[in-house]
C-alpha cells in the first residue's frame, strides 16, 4: 500500500493473443489473456488471471507465475510453463504472458504509475 493510502503498491497490465483454433479457449474467448499484478518495489507478480476453461488450469497456471520477478525476462519463466503446461493453448498463453510482461516493463522505464500516486497520496 502507498501509505496513507488504500491504494495498493502494484500496477495490474494485460497481454493478449489467438487462441488456437479449434480448442474450447477458442471457441469461448476468441484469444488468450494474461492479466499480471506485479508488485511495483520487487517486480514480482503477485497475482494472474488467465482465460481458461476450467478453474484447475486457472489455478494452476498462477501457481507456476506468482512470485517471479518480471525483471528477470520472459525466457526463464516461459522455460517453465513449456515444462510443465502441456495444453494446446500453451503457446498462446506464453505470448498473451510475455506481452504482459512487456508492457509492465514499458510502465516501469517510463515511471508513469508514479506520479499520479503520489498526488493521491498528499
Amino acid at each position: 500500500m502507498i501509505e496513507g493510502t488504500s491504494i495498493p503498491g502494484t500496477v495490474l497490465v494485460s497481454g493478449y493473443s489467438a487462441a488456437p483454433k479449434g480448442t474450447s479457449m477458442f471457441e469461448e474467448f476468441k484469444h488468450a489473456g494474461v492479466v499480471l499484478e506485479i508488485d511495483l518495489e520487487t517486480h514480482r507478480i503477485m497475482a494472474v488471471d488467465a482465460t481458461f476453461v476450467t478453474e484447475l488450469a486457472r489455478s494452476y497456471f498462477a501457481r507456476l507465475v506468482v512470485g517471479f520477478d518480471v525483471t528477470q525476462g520472459a525466457a526463464q519463466l516461459e522455460k517453465v510453463i513449456a515444462a510443465r503446461f502441456h495444453t494446446p493453448s500453451r503457446e498462446s498463453l506464453i505470448v498473451a504472458l510475455r506481452a504482459a510482461m512487456q508492457r509492465y516493463m514499458q510502465i516501469r522505464s517510463l515511471d508513469v504509475h508514479r506520479e499520479p500516486l503520489e498526488h493521491v497520496a498528499n
